[in-house]
């Protein structure tokens, strides 16, 4: 009899391992999916620009969420802007940093590669 109660507590203990696995499965496919509005190290809804042109490990250097002009300092050389944000929104690179005399639009979800050494801020549009 006592055989047969520690097999039956292994197949309890067995079954709430299993369980508990299944719990955090279940929430790790939530955290991941939640995730994956995150492209690039860019989360859904701003527009981010990295060190090179490059995705630069997937970690960039500005990060804006907020409609308006961002001003950026010290930005030599060639960059890549990602604009994840969404309802069409865009993004424009500027000479001053007031947020005037911008080049052209940075449609949303695409990314280019630019020289970054005359601009001094980056303005988003909806």
């Amino acid at each position: 009899m006592g055989t047969m109660r520690s097999a039956f507590a292994r197949t309890v203990a067995a079954a709430a391992v299993v369980a508990a696995g299944a719990s955090l499965s279940l929430g790790g496919s939530a955290t991941a999916a939640g995730a994956a509005a995150t492209i690039h190290g860019c989360p859904s809804g701003a527009v981010c620009l990295y060190p090179n042109g490059s995705w630069a490990n997937d970690k960039p250097t500005y990060i804006f969420y907020s409609y308006g002009v961002h001003k950026i300092y010290n930005q030599v050389g060639t960059k890549r802007i990602y604009n994840h944000q969404t309802g069409g929104a865009t993004a424009r690179n500027c000479y001053d940093a007031a947020g005037n005399n911008c080049g052209g639009y940075q449609k949303a979800d695409t990314y280019a590669d630019y020289d970054y050494t005359p601009y001094n801020s980056i303005r988003l549009v909806k």
